[in-house]
């Protein structure tokens, strides 16, 4: 990619590179919030040097670099897609009209995290500089990629509400998507969380808690050095068998990702372990920021009655009241979280395709599937257990 230049005459060079060995991790952290798991070089390596994106996987890195001189000021996580497999804001319908009309639709270029439906910076920051001063920039370094590989859109997944305006402002196409999360309103106890509980959903909770308990579980959080190689040599065969028996398949991670989150990121690793008869048999593994706990993965060595819950939303629940956590983000879909008291929200993506006989439809369709979500989340609003305010 050329260097560009502002009026100033400021020099500005935009590059793009495969790996995230060609950049220095101090380099790349410096431009995204410390405490925010996803974007850490870390993370984002232990996902390529683990084989879990690739070419082999459909997931073709291009990360996207700004300098100013000799500064790095902004950086973008991009990806070119051969399928969309692991966003969760899915496009399957767009896709398919494309493929009836005779259009290509793959490749496109997927500003996100890979298989992490977590709403958060899509764009890194030099402290002293703006998004809005650089997004042109940006912009002209995508439309790079798109020119050079064909491509038929560009798509940002899941940004934070911050940088969203960002992409508006560049013409983007927005699409919700309405995901449920735990918010701590200062409680004290899970007793007094389901306090807040009409009688009757309060009972069920308990009983579901009550019948984990006298199945001889115990359920126990693991951090930090607990973190071992058994540990996780027991947890992807847990991740696999349950994706096997969900959907087929071993699942999107590989071993060796894990094994380096395990290395390199167990200070932001919280997990929730389940054990019968002091065998491990159970666990749901999170990310952890200053204020969000994330869920993310759940495995397990075979079927106890209301297991899931407990290791997936209620001991998350106790955890971010004893540390005094905001929210608790527990992952995409499952309307089964509202009777939980997970409370519906909103999550955007910002498209932009090139120009084809089906652009007015795409944008019609935007607009409606809108629409349609504001809908459904009011709806959803109404299945919460809590009691109304006097």
């Amino acid at each position: 990619m050329n260097a560009q230049q502002t009026a100033n005459e400021t020099p500005y060079q935009l590059k793009c590179v495969g790996s995230l060995t060609e950049i220095a991790a101090e380099a790349w952290n410096a431009l995204f919030p410390a405490d925010y798991p996803f974007t850490q070089h870390a993370f984002l390596l232990a996902l390529e040097q683990g084989g879990s994106i690739g070419r082999k996987t459909g997931w073709l890195p291009q990360y996207l670099l700004l300098w100013r001189e000799h500064t790095l000021i902004a950086a973008m996580p991009a990806y070119i897609k051969l399928h969309s497999y692991g966003e969760y804001l899915f496009d399957w319908s767009i896709a398919e009209a494309y493929q009836q009309h005779g259009l290509g639709y793959y490749p496109k270029l997927v500003l996100a995290i890979p298989f992490t439906p977590a709403e958060g910076p899509r764009i890194g920051l030099h402290a002293d500089t703006s998004g809005q001063q650089v997004m042109g920039l940006l912009q002209a370094g995508m439309q790079q990629l798109v020119e050079r590989y064909q491509l038929s859109n560009v798509q940002c997944l899941y940004p934070d509400p911050k940088q969203q305006s960002w992409w508006a402002e560049q013409g983007y196409l927005q699409r919700y998507d309405v995901q449920f999360q735990w918010l701590n309103n200062g409680y004290k106890s899970f007793s007094d969380f389901l306090a807040a509980f009409t009688s009757r959903k309060r009972k069920q909770i308990r009983k579901e808690r009550a019948r984990v308990a006298e199945q001889g579980i115990s359920i126990r959080t693991l951090q930090g050095t607990e973190l071992d190689d058994a540990f996780w040599q027991q947890f992807v065969r847990f991740y696999q068998q349950t994706y096997l028996k969900r959907s087929g398949h071993l699942g999107y991670l590989t071993a060796d990702t894990f094994q380096r989150w395990g290395q390199h990121m167990r200070d932001s690793i919280v997990v929730f372990a389940a054990y019968h008869q002091q065998q491990l048999i159970a666990a749901s593994l999170c990310f952890r920021s200053e204020q969000t706990l994330y869920g993310r993965y759940w495995g397990c060595a075979a079927e106890y009655d209301f297991l899931h819950f407990e290791t997936c939303y209620y001991a998350g629940i106790e955890y971010c009241i004893a540390h005094q956590l905001a929210k608790f983000d527990a992952g995409a879909q499952g309307e089964h979280k509202l009777q939980r008291g997970f409370e519906p929200v909103l999550r955007s993506g910002f498209y932009r395709f090139q120009a084809s006989p089906l652009s007015a439809a795409i944008e019609r369709y935007c607009l409606d599937e809108q629409q349609m979500l504001k809908r459904y989340m009011d709806d959803a609003k109404q299945q919460l257990p809590y009691r109304l305010s006097d």
